[in-house]
């Protein structure tokens, strides 16, 4: 198995700010727009849903991919989020970040078990 590589502390702060990310999950695929947050210095996003053609099983499939940040591509790789520690962790986070009157109703629903656990922490490929 590969060491995992962490993002430096520039780039996480560029994620902390970013309000939407996008991600491919390999080459075939088209970069979906998505919500990011940093938890414990470390990257996740979440689908709100598990389509057998969406991004997340894309990632399950083969989880080198690829995000856009701030006009840069940057090579990733993928893994599960098991922990229901990190989970709720990362679900309180979408609540602090995007916490406008129009994100209300996707973070609530983000923070519904059967999307918690489409959590994927990204990392450095």
């Amino acid at each position: 198995m590969r060491e995992a590589r962490r993002f430096s502390r520039v780039l996480l702060e560029q994620f902390a700010k970013a309000k939407i990310l996008g991600v491919r999950a390999d080459k075939k695929h088209r970069y979906t727009g998505v919500w990011v947050v940093v938890v414990e210095n470390r990257v996740f996003v979440r689908s709100w849903n598990d389509k057998p053609t969406g991004w997340f099983r894309a990632f399950a499939d083969e989880p080198e991919g690829s995000v856009q940040l701030n006009d840069k591509e940057i090579p990733v790789r993928a893994r599960r989020t098991r922990s229901e520690r990190l989970q709720r962790a990362v679900s309180i986070a979408y609540g602090v970040k995007y916490n406008t009157k129009a994100s209300e109703k996707w973070v609530r629903g983000f923070s519904q078990p059967e999307r918690e656990v489409n959590t994927l922490e990204l990392l450095l490929a």
